[in-house]
């Protein structure tokens, strides 16, 4: 980290990037099978070169499991700007350390999950424990005029979040990989420690900002993988009851195997029944985001380009939480919203939290020691996870994830190096 650190305190001020997102292949021109965007709903599984070290402080994994999330959608769609034809995706990630630069500690051989962002672990954000903040690995000009500050580097998700490749694929570069990766233990098999990289983290991180306390009464909006880990964090916490909102059957269903109260939006009003099953909610979590617009109004708005992102369910937890309530939004929203209720925000004296991508290395030993270690979570992840993927079948997966089908919620995508399925977990499956 020494060249790093002399980087960093060169720049300090002026905020450039203190590491390379350059693609830099390797000299003997070998190549590997890697997921690329190749333009709107297309993504499409390529040789592509092997990424080679480019910077002191980089590792060079070979990719034993990886997945595609939520927010992967986003791209596949083209919602995200600065996208560019034939960037690799991905951005959840684990395997074993091939190669490392020379001022990585990593070892050869090592198995490590990778965070999704990129941090440098230097500056006063990283000093935080607030690494998705980090100043200094994200050069985007677009996302500082937008927002006002540029944040963290992020694998796989554009050149808005720094243009580095992703780990959809069956070799990753790493840049800071002491700051980025996290050693796993032997007891902790790739089919846990994989959701170390964002899942298990960002939901736990939603739960910890929007403050629950036992007793509390809690509504969860969209249950994805983080929604699904957001009741289950939640009961963790000491959540009287668990409200979770969706419309997709089988994730309703596994939200009750979770414990939770379920309510399907197509069938019954949210607002309505909370407000007379509950009395309204104390705090409430975001997990659905800006694409999941309900109303013809946002619909057509979004189409044209009025807005870039529904208030619609953020409108509806402003309702159904209690006067002076929490909500946590912790799905992503990118740009614009039109109809906010902003007079229930203030006159309901309304914490509105915007949780940010989380900060995954702060919460890392915590949940790995406290949680995945000693089996807490294995419930919550037999329901979670529910199929095993080859990398091979990677983009008639993201077809399928996108229209739900299948019950497919969270996966695990193996490559050519990745070991058997450890005891417990989903065994290989087909997509058809």
């Amino acid at each position: 980290m020494q060249a790093a650190s002399q980087a960093y305190e060169a720049v300090v001020g002026t905020k450039p990037t203190i590491v390379s997102n350059e693609y830099r292949e390797r000299r003997d021109g070998s190549t590997m099978k890697a997921l690329c965007w190749e333009g709107k709903d297309k993504v499409e599984l390529k040789d592509m070169p092997r990424p080679a070290i480019t910077d002191p402080g980089d590792a060079i994994i070979r990719v034993t499991g990886t997945t595609v999330c939520g927010s992967d959608l986003h791209l596949f769609h083209g919602e995200i700007p600065n996208l560019v034809k034939h960037e690799i995706l991905g951005h959840e990630s684990c395997g074993i350390v091939d190669e490392v630069g020379p001022d990585c500690h990593l070892k050869r051989g090592q198995r490590v999950v990778v965070s999704f962002q990129i941090a440098c672990g230097q500056c006063e954000y990283c000093k935080k424990g607030l690494s998705t903040a980090c100043d200094f690995t994200n050069k985007s000009s677009l996302m500082e005029k937008l927002w006002g500050h540029k944040l963290s580097g992020i694998f796989g998700y554009s050149h808005l979040t720094g243009g580095y490749a992703g780990g959809q694929a069956e070799y990753l570069r790493i840049p800071i990989a002491d700051v980025n990766c996290l050693p796993l233990p032997d007891d902790v098999p790739d089919e846990k420690g994989l959701y170390l990289s964002d899942i298990i983290p960002t939901s736990y991180h939603a739960c910890v900002d929007c403050g629950i306390q036992a007793g509390d009464i809690i509504g969860v909006w969209g249950l994805g993988p983080i929604g699904l880990f957001c009741v289950e964090w939640a009961f963790i916490m000491g959540a009287s009851k668990v409200v979770a909102i969706d419309w997709v059957p089988e994730r309703l269903e596994m939200a009750r195997r979770l414990g939770a109260d379920t309510i399907n939006f197509t069938e019954e009003d949210p607002v309505k029944l909370i407000l007379e099953k509950y009395g309204g909610l104390d705090r409430a979590i975001d997990c659905a985001g800006f694409r999941y617009a309900k109303s013809l109004l946002h619909k057509v708005e979004r189409a044209v380009g009025l807005e870039t992102d529904t208030s619609e369910n953020l409108n509806e937890m402003i309702q159904a939480v209690k006067k002076f309530g929490t909500i946590s939004i912790i799905a992503d929203y990118a740009g614009y919203t039109n109809h906010f209720l902003i007079g229930a925000v203030m006159e309901k004296g309304i914490r509105l939290i915007g949780a940010g991508q989380a900060p995954i290395q702060k919460y890392w030993q915590d949940i790995l020691n406290n949680y995945l270690r000693t089996g807490k979570l294995d419930h919550a992840l037999s329901i979670i996870v529910t199929h095993r993927f080859r990398l091979e079948d990677i983009d008639l997966l993201y077809k399928r994830f996108d229209t739900k089908e299948q019950g497919i919620v969270k996966t695990f995508i193996q490559t050519r190096f990745s070991a058997p399925p450890a005891l417990g977990t989903p065994q290989l499956s087909k997509l058809v």
